[in-house]
């Protein structure tokens, strides 16, 4: 093909990538304006304190399409991923598991298995009251003050920034895992 009959073919190709590109950008009324920007930001109310860790099975017992969906991600195998002399180490198992070091925590492989990786605790915190609370509804529909109780009971995501304490290798600190034990760049 001649140079003369392909420049008509990229330009045409170019005019319907920018045509297309805007059909697919949000319309600027979609855009948050200056005064939502501006609002205040409803703060999540704190659930109540003194909560255990209870483990993924309590969780998948009532929320059984997120445990599925959980389950084959990189999260809920990456306890199962360190080699047997790194399963007790200290450094690795606070993000490899959920709840290490606090007193209702993963403590070791055969007492805490349903804490091994990072399960629905690792971001949402411990769950028994809500799991203790959200009992009293089962098999019901709820209605929005029944759910707001039942949501209140727990984090929607911890306050902190809970993947940023294990995925540390993009900002400023050393990466704690064994330099044989890190992915290849």
């Amino acid at each position: 093909m001649s140079k003369s009959r392909s420049l008509p073919k990229i330009l045409g190709l170019f005019a319907v990538t920018i045509v297309g590109s805007a059909f697919l950008a949000k319309p600027a009324w979609s855009q948050p304006g200056a005064a939502q920007l501006a609002a205040p930001i409803e703060q999540e109310p704190a659930p109540p304190a003194d909560q255990q860790y209870t483990g993924v099975k309590q969780c998948a017992s009532c929320h059984f399409d997120q445990f599925m969906k959980w389950k084959s991600t990189p999260h809920a195998k990456n306890f199962d991923l360190l080699p047997a002399q790194y399963q007790t180490d200290a450094k690795c198992l606070e993000c490899h598991t959920t709840g290490f070091g606090a007193p209702t925590g993963f403590t070791t492989a055969a007492a805490s298995a349903d804490l091994k990786g990072t399960t629905c605790e690792a971001c949402h915190g411990p769950g028994s009251k809500h799991a203790e609370i959200a009992k009293q509804f089962a098999n019901q529909k709820l209605t929005p003050e029944q759910e707001k109780t039942v949501r209140d009971s727990i984090w929607k995501v911890l306050p902190r920034n809970v993947c940023i304490a294990c995925h540390v290798v993009q900002g400023h600190h050393d990466n704690p895992t064994p330099a044989e034990l890190r992915k290849p760049k």
